[in-house]
């Protein structure tokens, strides 16, 4: 009786690619599903690893009390953490506070954008600003252009524009398929904040 030997699924032939010099990239995480907020901040864990500066800008979520906003005070001297957002749009009912709040977080995206200090940037939930006009894609592909080489630039939020996606390097969607909130689970801390 012979072993039963697995059959050898792995691709073993690549095509070789040339190296290129290092680039600052433009990674936008978009989509229905949850995860987006929590992909960027393993990146910046990544990048911290490396002995990179990361800079985090939130647009929406205010001043709710986040594991990420606790943790980063820890990260203090190599992260640093900009909430800018009065929460959810939809709780103020201001459209004129919140253009007034996307503009004042899109000046310190410019701000930390342009501070070499930085590899990683990450501008979380930017899209949802931009869907809901308060600030114009013009304007951010506009700042985006003006970025150091060599910065990283990462972006959030659902519904990103497609001339955002066009300028990027990289563009993951999530898609939800199940989420706890369907049967009536509320927010989970540590998990969803």
């Amino acid at each position: 009786m012979t072993a039963w030997v697995p059959e050898d699924r792995a691709p073993r032939e690549h095509e070789e690619h040339a190296v290129a010099d290092r680039k600052g990239l433009l990674m936008i995480y978009t989509g229905d599903g949850k995860g987006k907020t929590t992909a960027a901040l393993g990146l910046a864990f990544r990048a911290l690893g490396r002995n990179y500066r990361v800079a985090v800008v939130q647009f929406i979520k205010g001043q709710w009390k986040t594991g990420e906003a606790a943790m980063a005070k820890t990260l203090a001297d190599r992260m640093a953490f900009f909430i800018m957002g009065d929460g959810f749009t939809w709780d103020t009912k201001n459209y004129e506070q919140d253009v007034a709040s996307a503009r004042r977080a899109w000046a310190k995206c410019l701000d930390v954008l342009m501070d070499e200090r930085y590899q990683v940037v990450i501008f979380d939930e930017l899209n949802y600003v931009l869907k809901y006009n308060f600030l114009s894609v013009e304007e951010v592909l506009e700042g985006l252009k003006r970025k150091p080489p060599r910065t990283h630039v990462v972006i959030t939020g659902r519904d990103a524009p497609q001339a955002l996606i066009d300028a990027a390097d990289l563009v993951t969607e999530m898609r939800q398929i199940k989420h706890p909130y369907q049967a009536g689970l509320k927010a989970q801390p540590g998990v969803d904040y």
